[in-house]
Formats: C-alpha cells, structure tokens, sequence
C-alpha cells in the first residue's frame, strides 16, 4: 500500500449497517441477561 493510497473507509451505508447491528447486539445482550436473571430467580 501507498502513502497516496486512499484510506480504506466504509460506505455512510455500511457504517450505518455496522451501527444497526451493533445496537442490535446490545440490546440482545441486554434481553439475554434480563432472561437468564428471571430463569434463575
């Protein structure tokens, strides 16, 4: 790779898909503790 290459950036779509999805990885975390916390009380 050359200096005056340009830097390898995602598309304004593929970063709004890359922060889609890690929202969407959140919140199943979330729902995933809050089950396994009423699976165990």
């Amino acid at each position: 790779m050359l200096w005056s290459d340009p830097r390898d950036e995602p598309s304004p779509e593929a970063r709004e898909v890359q922060r889609r999805l890690h929202r969407t990885a959140v919140v199943m975390a979330v729902l995933a503790m809050i089950a396994t916390a009423l699976v165990l009380a």
